[in-house]
């Protein structure tokens, strides 16, 4: 099962880190035949607007009762387990190649202080998780006044 840990808003140098090694674990697969490392779904991380963001998993072939999403202590984890008849050996199957990835997956996202978890819907392969950030009003950014004491300069004539 692979695992795979991820900020949700990750630093742009992680990000390019991530995505230039993951296609050289894709170029050396290629070559070799070997499954990649990195069997967790493709995602999109989406700002909707101020408050509220989306999570997009790429996961065809899932059922809804195959996926488990749980929010705790401020980790968002997804994670898809094939039942029984799903995982039967290829040679008995009549499959002559599968390039859908078939493997059980667990991916965990770190969610900032005061994110929620609205809803989550399974279409068309896709999984989206919608996001709700709530900052409490005593929490919020406010403008603070700045006090002045002028001095008044009498000027006697």
């Amino acid at each position: 099962m692979a695992f795979k840990s991820l900020s949700l808003f990750p630093d742009v140098a992680d990000s390019l880190f991530s995505d230039r090694f993951n296609r050289i674990d894709r170029l050396f697969s290629q070559l070799t035949g070997d499954a990649p490392l990195t069997t967790a779904p493709a995602y999109d991380i989406k700002r909707l607007d101020e408050s509220r963001y989306a999570i997009t998993l790429s996961v065809p072939g899932w059922k809804e009762e195959e996926l488990e999403i749980s929010a705790t202590g401020g980790q968002l984890t997804v994670s898809g387990k094939r039942t029984e008849e799903q995982s039967q050996p290829e040679e008995k199957s009549g499959w002559l190649h599968r390039g859908i990835s078939r493997h059980n997956f667990s991916v965990s996202y770190g969610l900032p202080q005061h994110v929620k978890v609205e809803r989550a819907r399974l279409e068309n392969g896709l999984l989206e998780i919608a996001l709700y950030q709530e900052i409490p009003e005593s929490e919020k950014p406010r403008k603070i006044a700045i006090e002045s004491q002028q001095r008044v300069i009498e000027h006697n004539a």
